[in-house]
C-alpha cells in the first residue's frame, strides 16, 4: 500500500475535527469510545495496517469514521449495506460535517453518492422507451387477458412520459430524485444495467450519461459513499467502477462476504432463454432464434421433475442434455452477432442482445464445469408465476475478498457486530484476513471492552493490539446493558421441534405481552409462526397488533412508534435496520434460534464441506450465522440511552445447549441474565407502572 500524503497530521487534528462535528450535532457530547474509534483509524491509516471495529449501539460511528477519512488525501470510499444507510450519510450525516469542518479546514470537504449505472436515467434508453415492450410476455397471454394488458401498457406509458418530462429537468438522473417515484417495471424502461452498457465512447449519448457524469463527480470528491452490492461488483470487475483510493471504509461489515456471494452469484431460466431470443433475433438469423428458442423449451423440460434444492450428485441427464444445447445456441448467436463497430447504426440495442446472450453463454459453462468451487440448486415456485430457476453460486468468497479487496489501500470495516463468541477470529476469516497469531488476543486494548460499556475509563491514546496485517478493537457501547436490560432465556420451555410457534411458546408470549401491555417487538424464524402470534394476541388481548405483510414496512414500524400500547410482530427483515427508541419497544421477543434453514443451498453445502474435511459443519457454520443474526435482533431493545426493556429468548437451547448456547450469549451486549419467568415478568410490570 502507499503512504497517505497527509501522515504528517496529527491525532491531535482528528480530534478537533471530531470535536467540532459531535458540537455542530444537536445535543451532541464527547463519546470516549467514538474518539477512541477515530484515532484509532487515523492510526491505521498511518501505518498502513487494516482495522476491525466493533462500535456498539450508540456509539456515533458515522462520525467516527468519517472525520479521520477527511485527513486522507482523498476520495475515501464509503461503503453502506443498504441504499438507505447510503442516503442517511449523504443527507444528513456529511452536509452537517462539512459544515462543522470547514472554518478548522480552511475549506469545505466535497462528498459524492455512487450507485449501480442502473439506479440512474440512461438517455439512449428513454429516447427508445415508447418503443419498449411493457413487459416480455406483454401480449403473448390469452385474449381474455387483453384488457387488462392494454390498461397496464396504457398506466406504464403515462410513468414513461412522466420520466421524460423530469429528464429535461434533472441534474442527476437519479432515481432517488424522482418524486413521486414509478414502478420497477417502468423504470427498467428508461434504465440500462451495466452489462448491457455499450460505454460512453461508443454511445450516441454518451456526453449526456447521468451515470457517467457521477462517477466523474466521484472522481473529484474527498468522501464517495457507495453500498456493499457495487463495492462487490467492482472488486469482481477488477476494481474499475469505483475510483482509485487509498482508504475504504466498510460500514455494517458483517454483510459484506453475503454481498459479494450474491454478486457472483448466477441464475439460468427458460424465460431468460426466450427474453434473448426475442432480443437477438433481429440480429440473427432464423435458423439461430429457432436454436434458442429450442433451447428454453428443452430447460423448461429438463427443470420440470427436479425438486427444489441442492444438486449434490452433479446434473441430472435431461438437464445436463439442455443445457448443452443452451451453450451451442448462444454461442452461436453470439457469433452471428459478431462485434459491435463504429458505424454500427444501433449500437445500444446490438450491445443489449449481446450482453444477455454473453451471460446466459457464462453461466451456462459455469454450471456445466460443476467445479467444486460452485454451489448448485434448484429454486421453484409452484405458487402464482410458477418461476423454475438453475442457480451457481461460490462455495466460498474469503479468497475472493482476499485477493480483491485488500491491495493498494487501507480498509476499515466497522458494525455493532463483528464479534461472535467475545473474538473477531471468525468474521476476520469470512472477510478473508489471515487468522490472529496464536495467542494473541484480538479484543483491542486491555480494559477497553468493560470501559466502554460502562461508558468511561476509555484511553484514546491506547494502540489497538495487532494481528498477522490487520488489528482489531472494540469500542463498546456508551449505554450500561446490565442496568438497562434484562437477557431472559425460557429454560424451562421444551427444546422447539416443528416449524410454527408450539402452544407452550405461544403461552409464555402471551404472558410477556400481557405484563408489560404491548410494546412489543416478536422477531420470529417463519412467517407461519409470526401469524400464529399475531392471531393469538389478537384473540386473547384488545392490544393493536401490527403484522409485516399486512401494510408495508416503513408504514408498520411508524404506526408501532406512534401506538404506545401495539406490538409488530415479523420475520427475518424486522431483525436488523428498525430503530424505535423509547417506550414505544421494552420488549423484544425472540421465538427461536435463528440458525439457517437445511434447505438453505448455500450455508448447507458450506457445512458439509466444513465436515467433509474433518470438522464440524454446524459449528463452523450454522453457529456463526445465528450468532450475527441473533445479535442484530437483540439489538433492537437499546437504542438510547434512556431506554429500558427485556428481551425474552422462548428457545431453551440457549441456555441449556452445551457450547453454542454460551458462545451465542457472548455474541451479545452484556444484559442483566436470568433464566427466571418471574423474574422477567416482575421487571415488565414495573415497567408497565403496575
Amino acid at each position: 500500500m502507499t503512504a497517505p500524503a497527509k501522515s504528517r497530521r496529527t491525532t491531535a487534528a482528528a480530534r478537533d475535527l471530531l470535536a467540532a462535528a459531535v458540537g455542530a450535532v444537536p445535543g451532541g457530547a464527547s463519546r470516549p469510545g467514538q474518539e477512541l474509534m477515530a484515532t484509532a483509524i487515523e492510526r491505521a491509516v498511518r501505518q498502513r495496517e487494516h482495522l476491525l471495529v466493533q462500535a456498539g449501539t450508540g456509539t456515533g460511528k458515522s462520525l467516527a469514521y468519517l472525520t479521520p477519512a477527511l485527513l486522507v488525501d482523498g476520495p475515501v470510499v464509503v461503503s453502506t449495506a443498504t441504499l438507505a444507510l447510503q442516503n442517511q450519510l449523504v443527507e444528513h450525516d456529511l452536509p452537517r460535517l462539512a459544515d462543522a469542518v470547514e472554518p478548522l479546514l480552511g475549506r469545505r470537504p466535497t462528498f459524492a453518492v455512487l450507485k449501480g449505472r442502473h439506479h440512474y436515467l440512461c438517455v439512449a434508453k428513454l429516447e427508445h422507451a415508447d418503443e419498449e415492450e411493457p413487459a416480455d410476455t406483454l401480449f403473448d397471454d390469452a385474449p381474455a387477458r387483453a384488457t387488462q394488458w392494454l390498461g397496464e401498457a396504457g398506466r406504464l406509458g403515462k410513468q414513461i412520459q412522466r420520466m421524460q418530462e423530469w429528464a429535461e429537468k434533472t441534474a442527476t438522473g437519479d432515481r432517488d430524485e424522482l418524486d413521486p417515484g414509478v414502478d420497477d417495471t417502468a423504470w427498467r424502461q428508461v434504465s440500462m444495467p451495466a452489462r448491457d452498457c455499450v460505454g460512453a465512447a461508443r454511445c450516441p449519448y454518451g456526453a449526456e450519461c447521468f451515470a457517467e457524469a457521477s462517477r466523474a463527480r466521484a472522481r473529484e470528491a474527498d468522501i464517495v459513499v457507495t453500498n456493499h452490492s457495487l463495492l462487490a461488483v467492482d472488486m469482481l470487475a477488477d476494481r474499475h467502477i469505483v475510483p482509485p483510493h487509498k482508504l475504504l471504509i466498510v460500514d455494517e461489515a458483517h454483510e459484506l462476504a453475503d454481498r459479494v456471494s450474491s454478486a457472483a452469484q448466477a441464475e439460468l431460466t427458460p424465460e431468460a432463454v426466450e427474453r434473448a431470443a426475442k432480443r437477438a433475433r433481429p440480429l440473427i438469423s432464423p435458423a439461430a432464434g429457432e436454436s434458442l428458442a429450442t433451447a428454453a423449451d428443452s430447460l423448461l423440460v429438463g427443470l420440470a421433475d427436479i425438486p427444489a434444492g441442492r444438486l449434490t450428485t452433479g446434473l441430472p441427464p435431461l438437464l445436463h442434455q439442455a443445457l448443452l444445447l443452451v451453450d451451442a445456441a448462444t454461442r452461436a448467436a453470439l457469433e452471428a452477432i459478431g462485434d459491435i463497430k463504429s458505424d454500427d447504426p444501433d449500437p445500444v440495442r446490438k450491445q443489449q442482445a449481446k450482453a444477455t446472450l454473453d451471460e446466459l453463454s457464462t453461466t451456462t459453462q459455469r454450471l456445466l464445469e460443476e467445479s467444486d468451487f460452485d454451489v448448485a440448486w434448484v429454486e421453484k415456485n409452484d405458487l402464482g408465476n410458477g418461476r423454475r430457476a438453475l442457480v451457481v453460486a461460490p462455495l466460498s468468497v474469503a479468497g475472493t475478498l482476499a485477493t480483491s479487496l485488500y491491495d493498494d489501500r487501507t480498509v476499515v470495516a466497522t458494525s455493532a457486530t463483528l464479534t461472535l463468541g467475545g473474538r473477531f477470529d471468525t468474521v476476520a476469516r469470512t472477510l478473508g484476513l489471515p487468522a490472529a497469531a496464536a495467542g494473541a488476543p484480538d479484543k483491542g486494548p486491555a480494559g477497553a471492552i468493560p470501559a466502554a460499556r460502562s461508558g468511561a475509563g476509555l484511553s484514546p491514546d491506547a494502540p489497538p493490539v495487532s494481528g498477522d496485517g490487520w488489528t482489531s478493537l472494540d469500542v463498546g457501547s456508551p449505554f450500561d446493558y446490565p442496568k438497562q436490560g434484562i437477557l431472559y432465556v425460557a429454560a424451562h420451555l421444551p427444546r422447539p421441534a416443528a416449524s410454527g410457534l408450539p402452544d407452550v411458546a405461544g403461552e409464555e408470549l402471551l404472558k410477556l405481552i400481557e405484563a408489560l401491555g404491548g410494546r412489543t417487538l416478536g422477531l420470529f424464524s417463519s412467517r407461519r409462526a409470526a401469524t400464529q402470534a399475531a392471531e393469538l394476541v389478537r384473540a386473547k388481548t384488545d392490544l393493536p397488533v401490527l403484522l409485516q405483510g399486512e401494510e408495508t414496512l416503513p408504514i408498520l414500524v411508524r404506526k408501532f412508534k406512534e401506538q404506545k400500547e401495539s406490538c409488530l410482530f415479523g420475520v427475518m427483515s424486522l431483525w436488523q435496520g428498525v430503530d424505535v427508541p423509547g417506550e414505544a419497544c421494552q420488549l423484544v421477543v425472540i421465538d427461536r434460534l435463528p440458525f439457517p434453514r437445511p434447505d438453505e443451498p448455500l450455508a448447507a453445502a458450506r457445512a458439509a464441506a466444513v465436515d467433509a474435511s474433518g470438522g464440524s459443519g454446524f459449528a463452523a457454520v450454522s453457529v456463526p450465522i445465528a450468532a450475527v443474526r441473533l445479535a442484530q435482533g437483540v439489538g433492537r431493545l437499546i437504542r438510547s440511552t434512556g431506554d429500558k426493556g427485556v428481551v425474552a429468548v422462548l428457545d431453551s437451547r440457549l441456555e441449556t445447549a452445551r457450547g453454542y448456547g454460551a458462545f451465542l450469549r457472548k455474541s451479545l451486549p452484556p444484559f442483566w441474565y436470568t433464566t427466571r419467568p418471574d423474574v422477567a415478568l416482575g421487571a415488565l410490570q414495573r415497567l408497565a407502572g403496575r
